[in-house]
């Protein structure tokens, strides 16, 4: 094409936690999914991390929007200013001018129509010329480096902030799947009901955060054992400043109902399973993605429970991200949607 010097390729993982863009196989923006907008014009004062510094710490002229709940789009235009911010966060880096914008963004395989066109309208709002859409578990298996063509059967749990996606793919499509809502954001607010009951403290959704990454656990016996974390907060009666010391096997006790939904929702996909798929997925094991695989502990508790080895993968955080950029390399691809 004559100028396709002049179109712009990106890859976006529009995730409700963190959003990560891919261009040229190149990692440019990797930010949180929040934005900090004026009370009084409507426009974006800051996006990504400057955002989430002033999340739960605004004056009463400003207020910071996570627009994806449960991993589709919850408040239209902020998406929108999100995305345009991001986009011009990677313009000012590399172009004079702005170039013509082909997009590949993922989204939940449970999407129904209205959220897929919101994505698609979104991006396109925010400049994109040519929108295409791949689903989170096949996004992640590629980002792993699966043959998803293959005729074999291939399980994903990608355990993001929204949603969990539980797929397993075979021959380049989702074979079983389920999409649930127990994922990290249920993790963190799990963990401040437990400060709260157990230690009459309140913490905001930042500390809870800091508490699930430092020593958040799914097993209460971990090999190498963590040191506790010291929460600081109000105490809910008296409003005095107090500090709580919590403990990795506090949060895998905290965090237990939550991995047992998760569980369930694992044996359900299995249960829809073909017979042949199923044999090829005991074989391989069974692959974890997404932030929630790093909770230390997680593959050993669902290997126990399943009976079917789990292993989590390189850099699981950004494997969407990657299987995302491979997509957008291969618009031929099958399951590409628009």
């Amino acid at each position: 094409m004559a100028f396709s010097f002049l179109t712009q390729e990106l890859a976006i993982d529009l995730g409700t936690a963190n959003t990560v863009i891919f261009m040229n196989d190149e990692k440019v923006v990797d930010e949180p999914s929040i934005v900090a907008i004026d009370k009084l014009n409507g426009k974006p004062v800051a996006v990504g991390t400057k955002a989430k510094e002033m999340h739960e710490r605004t004056s009463p002229n400003i207020k910071t929007v996570r627009p994806l709940k449960d991993g589709v789009i919850a408040d239209f235009d902020a998406t929108e200013q999100m995305i345009r911010e991001f986009v011009k966060m990677i313009n000012c880096k590399r172009f004079i001018f702005s170039p013509s914008l082909r997009m590949v963004v993922c989204i939940p395989s449970g999407s129904t129509e209205v959220e897929k066109r919101a994505v698609r309208d979104a991006s396109e709002h925010s400049g994109g010329r040519d929108v295409q859409m791949i689903y989170e578990p096949m996004a992640a298996a590629l980002g792993i480096g699966l043959d998803v063509t293959a005729p074999s059967g291939n399980m994903i749990v990608d355990i993001g902030g929204g949603t969990t996606e539980i797929a397993v793919i075979s021959l380049g499509g989702i074979v079983a799947d389920e999409s649930i809502k127990t994922a990290g954001d249920v993790f963190t607010s799990e963990i401040q009901q437990y400060m709260r009951q157990q230690y009459n403290i309140r913490i905001g959704e930042i500390t809870a955060e800091q508490i699930k990454i430092r020593i958040g656990a799914a097993i209460s016996e971990l090999e190498e054992p963590l040191e506790p974390y010291v929460a600081t907060g109000p105490n809910l009666m008296t409003t005095l400043p107090v500090e709580a010391p919590v403990t990795y096997q506090e949060i895998a006790h905290c965090l237990d109902k939550s991995l047992s939904k998760l569980e369930v929702s694992i044996i359900q996909v299995l249960e829809k399973t073909p017979p042949e798929l199923y044999s090829d997925i005991v074989k391989n094991g069974i692959f974890l993605t997404g932030g929630g695989a790093l909770i230390r502990g997680l593959d050993q508790r669902l290997s126990k429970k399943i009976n079917i080895p789990f292993h989590v993968a390189e850099d699981p955080l950004r494997a969407v991200a990657r299987g995302t950029c491979l997509a957008l390399k291969n618009p031929s691809f099958p399951f590409l949607m628009r």
